[in-house]
């Protein structure tokens, strides 16, 4: 007979303390494995979306992780905003002069020059119609180079795309993200930014259309799946907080996004001229301002002044839509999303903007793997440490119950001993049941993780949250803190899980090594006589 059927024999002679004894330490690698697995989980959450089609973020001065948590993942609350004109900076000459044309210095300029002029025209005296004309002609070419409508954005040569954000409302306890359709359209995302938003119902919001106007949203697929959201619903964001009161305007929802692993699936995107247009949303006038507006002839909108606009159909424009944005003074932006034309100037830019007074400039990338290096690394060291201390105790319960056994077990010991057995065979036979106790409850114990993993309710819910698959071949990714141990140049890229083998065997081997040594001084003489 083999000396591991003989320890498997002893082990059964013994059932219920030795299952109780190899359920303990089930129980404790099933902790490791969850752990291991919660782990590789999150880093490869963080990883996935870490790259989202930029590499830069600009926003208010303030904590640049919290800056990152806001903007990435829309946790934590916005540290402020910042003017949209220095947003402007970022952008193309074009777009930069459309949105200055709609500011209230441009409109004050064009009714100052139009009554100016109507004035020195009808004025009696021809001559003094003419200089009169000369004159605010001067003022005309003044007031429009000080409004610098022709430059390009300061940053805008080494900007491939800038996409604004604006942030402060929710949707039950989703963040509400103002935004352009840029967003969905041109920002891919993914490990490799390989990726582009698809829609599993409907399509990307408009800037602005005949049907719904400023006023169009979409939602990610777990805001759909969770609020129970359909295309053609109205949803009204709440000011401020989740429990916040709702603002009067609704945004019909015309997408739903298709699942991406990303805090966007989290999230409600509307139109960012909509969101302007909202209650509490425009940014208060300087009062010089304020008095400079009624001498130009606009009505005020939303706490803004809008002029109506000759280009839009107003019979099949909706009655909560205004026929044009909010002003360039009334707005800001709570972040903006850079991805810059060469990866070589996401080095330099962030000094420039950071030494500026109005912004601050951080790289996504390096505040994420902080994170994950200073807060949920150690955390997961900690854990890590609790569970195996979990095993440690298990690996005590061997020694106790081997321990206990063998005042029991000195006669059974005896008569293998007369019968030739060695003490070296005898003291072989202990250590082979603490190996199958400990390794065999191990494996129970793995299997169990396993399972877990790979039930649907678990799964499911996993890859929903975090767009990362698991099931039961799933294997936690090598941990780069165990260099703490001294083991990050040894284990390479195997699995840590894989590293429980000789873990519990080291383990084993220790707990029964004191048993052990009780079966090899055994005195045959005396056990045979009792």
């Amino acid at each position: 007979m083999s000396l591991w059927k003989i320890a498997w024999r002893s082990i059964q002679q013994r059932g219920l303390a030795s299952a109780l004894t190899a359920l303990s330490m089930a129980l404790g690698v099933l902790l490791v494995v969850a752990v291991l697995s919660i782990h590789g989980v999150v880093s490869q959450s963080f990883r996935n979306n870490s790259s989202l089609g930029y590499n830069l973020i600009v926003g208010a001065k303030g904590g640049k992780l919290q800056l990152t948590l806001n903007t990435v993942y829309y946790l934590s609350q916005p540290v402020e905003n910042i003017p949209y004109e220095y947003y402007l900076e970022f952008t193309g000459g074009d777009e930069r002069k459309h949105a200055l044309e709609h500011s209230i210095r441009a409109r004050v300029h064009d009714a100052g020059w139009e009554s100016i002029e109507a004035l020195s025209l009808l004025g009696a005296d021809g001559l003094a119609g003419i200089g009169g004309l000369l004159a605010s002609e001067s003022l005309r070419v003044s007031d429009a180079n000080a409004l610098d409508l022709e430059r390009s954005g300061k940053f805008g040569m080494y900007s491939a795309l800038a996409i604004p954000l604006c942030l402060g409302d929710y949707f039950g306890q989703f963040r509400v993200v103002g935004t352009t359709p840029d967003l969905f359209n041109k920002l891919t995302f993914g490990p490799y930014d390989d990726k582009t938003y698809e829609f599993s119902q409907g399509r990307n919001f408009e800037e602005w259309n005949d049907e719904h106007g400023y006023f169009e949203a979409v939602v990610g697929a777990t805001v759909a799946r969770e609020m129970n959201v359909t295309i053609g619903q109205g949803i009204s964001p709440a000011h401020g907080d989740p429990e916040g009161e709702g603002h009067a305007n609704q945004f019909t929802v015309v997408g739903i996004l298709k699942p991406t692993g990303t805090p966007n699936d989290r999230a409600v995107f509307i139109n960012m001229e909509g969101f302007y247009l909202m209650e509490d949303h425009a940014k208060p006038l300087p009062k010089d301002e304020e008095e400079e507006q009624p001498a130009s002839g606009f009505g005020g909108i939303a706490g803004g002044f809008v002029k109506p606009a000759e280009t839009h159909d107003h019979d099949h424009a909706p009655d909560n839509a205004p026929s044009e944005p909010l002003p360039v003074e009334q707005r800001e932006v709570t972040a903006i999303l850079l991805r810059t034309v060469n990866p070589m100037i996401a080095v330099g830019l962030p000094t420039t903007i950071n030494e500026g007074p109005v912004a601050q400039c951080v790289l996504p990338i390096r505040e994420i793997t902080n994170l994950f290096s200073f807060i949920v690394a150690p955390i997961q060291a900690a854990l890590l440490g609790i569970t195996a201390l979990v095993c440690f105790v298990s690996g005590i319960s061997i020694l106790v119950s081997i321990y206990n056994s063998m005042s029991d077990r000195k006669h059974e010991i005896a008569v293998m001993r007369a019968l030739g057995a060695s003490r070296g065979t005898v003291m072989a036979v202990i250590l082979f049941e603490s190996i199958l106790l400990s390794v065999g409850g191990g494996m129970i114990g793995w299997i169990g993780a396993h399972l877990l993993m790979a039930l649907p309710v678990v799964s499911d819910a996993v890859e929903q949250r975090t767009g990362v698959p698991i099931g039961f071949t799933s294997f936690a990714p090598p941990i780069e803190n165990l260099e703490l141990f001294g083991l990050g140049p040894i284990i390479g890229s195997v699995p840590p899980e894989m590293l429980l083998i000789p873990a519990l065997l080291l383990l084993a081997i220790s707990v029964g090594f004191l048993p052990a040594m009780s079966a090899y001084r055994t005195d045959v003489a005396k056990s045979l006589g009792s």
